[in-house]
């Protein structure tokens, strides 16, 4: 092989390896951050595939799969067991490129959830890109040997448990404490109602259809060319048509019923549409959210109930958001005593709002001011001051904060991996 042929080779390989292994630390990483979403995803595909009996194993199976795809990012791009990584590699694509093409031609779920909610793709370009890794994991393959190893043999192991140890302990932080980034439409200072709307311009484009018949015989008409001068032509329906896609608002099922216990029977029922009030309401508001009652454990209470009592004492109305159904918080609630108002919501939007279960947010004027999951919820119970006077209403710049959280998260991946390449080159020198 030529000199020349031998640089495009090794370009193409490396230009590969970087495009693979990007790929996958990227898609491990951004769902690591999210891994209550990737778990919903989950169970989204198992309830199409009715296994609605493996929902225990979400959770489970999404951070098993988001540190693989990380380890494997991370290994591919460092080069160390090339052959082994790629192997994998190889296998994951060989089972997600034909389930992606499935889910392309039967669109089961609106999106593959392959980046999480960071960054989603149409079923359809999913499984392009899938096809891409799969080629470009097979060339690989059979140039794995002109990958360049950024460590030794000797240092590959470390490399290698570090990289999963890291994996999961960020996974694990952000299932049991709060997302480091928050991608959904509901994130600390978002106005509720205005993710609600959609520039009119920007909406579909619609179109009505006047269906006219005479003698017989049926034709369509347009709001332009409508026989108004004709009488031998009988209405008969009217259709209205989507000429053209238009964006849809970031929210789209936001709805609050209101829960209560009637007076005359006891029993508990769902009421009235509350929304507009709950969004409209100019004091704060303490909402605690809980998709499902029978999934809050007991242990889990106590800073929640201290909440209420602070919201009472300081006159902020404070609301349970469950999507539980009345006869499930008739027994909750008999067993708990809380005395909290319960408000009833989709379960697809309230796992959107908070990824805690429960977690607690607060609301103003149907802004976010700032939420918590439950191992983060302040300890209102030592808390003798109104909210203005707290710093629990000025949170710092979101997009700040955020990038500060990343920056930290990647010095703790990085700083050690250099220090452990500079003491190989020492050891190497001496």
């Amino acid at each position: 092989m030529s000199e020349s042929r031998v640089k495009i080779v090794s370009f193409l390989v490396e230009s590969t390896r970087l495009l693979v292994g990007a790929t996958f630390l990227f898609s491990g990483f951004v769902k690591a951050i999210d891994p209550h979403g990737f778990a919903y995803k989950i169970e989204d595909y198992l309830i199409e595939f009715q296994f609605v009996e493996l929902f225990p194993l979400a959770m489970p199976a999404a951070i098993l799969m988001v540190v693989a795809e990380f380890a494997l990012g991370v290994t591919l791009l460092l080069g160390i067991y090339r052959k082994w990584t790629l192997w994998l590699i190889g296998l994951f694509m060989l089972f997600y490129t034909p389930l992606t093409l499935w889910i392309a031609l039967t669109n089961p779920v609106e999106d593959c959830g392959c980046f999480g909610d960071a960054f989603i793709i149409s079923n359809w370009q999913t499984f392009y890109k899938n096809l891409v890794l799969l080629l470009g994991t097979l060339f690989l393959l059979l140039n794995w040997r002109r990958m360049k190893p950024l460590f030794s043999c000797k240092a590959a192991p470390l490399v290698a448990i570090f990289t999963v140890v890291f994996g999961f302990l960020f996974s694990l932080y952000n299932l049991f404490y709060y997302p480091i980034m928050d991608f959904r439409p509901y994130h600390v200072g978002a106005n509720i109602p205005e993710q609600m709307q959609v520039d009119p311009e920007k909406g579909d484009l619609l179109e009505t259809i006047f269906i006219y018949s005479k003698e017989g015989v049926e034709q369509e008409f347009t709001e332009e060319n409508l026989p108004w001068e004709d009488s031998t032509w009988t209405y008969v329906d009217a259709q209205t048509r989507v000429v053209r896609k238009g964006e849809k608002p970031a929210i789209e099922d936001f709805t609050l019923a209101a829960i209560y216990r009637g007076d005359s029977d006891g029993e508990w029922h769902a009421g009235e549409d509350v929304t507009d009030l709950i969004l409209s309401e100019p004091s704060y508001q303490l909402l605690m959210i809980a998709y499902s009652l029978e999934g809050v454990h007991e242990g889990r209470l106590d800073r929640f109930i201290a909440a209420w009592r602070y919201a009472e004492a300081h006159g902020y109305p404070f609301y349970l958001l469950t999507a539980s159904i009345p006869q499930v918080v008739a027994g909750w609630e008999g067993r708990h005593q809380t005395g909290f108002q319960f408000l009833q919501a989709d379960e697809r939007e309230l796992k959107t709002m908070i990824r805690s279960q429960p977690g607690l947010m607060l609301l103003k004027g149907g802004v976010v001011i700032n939420k918590w999951g439950y191992l983060g919820v302040p300890r209102f119970k030592e808390m003798n001051t109104p909210l203005d006077d707290s710093q629990l209403v000025s949170p710092p710049d979101r997009k700040r904060a955020e990038a500060g959280r990343l920056g930290i998260t990647a010095l703790l991946f990085v700083v050690p991996l250099l220090l452990l390449k500079g003491q190989e080159r020492r050891l190497l020198k001496n």
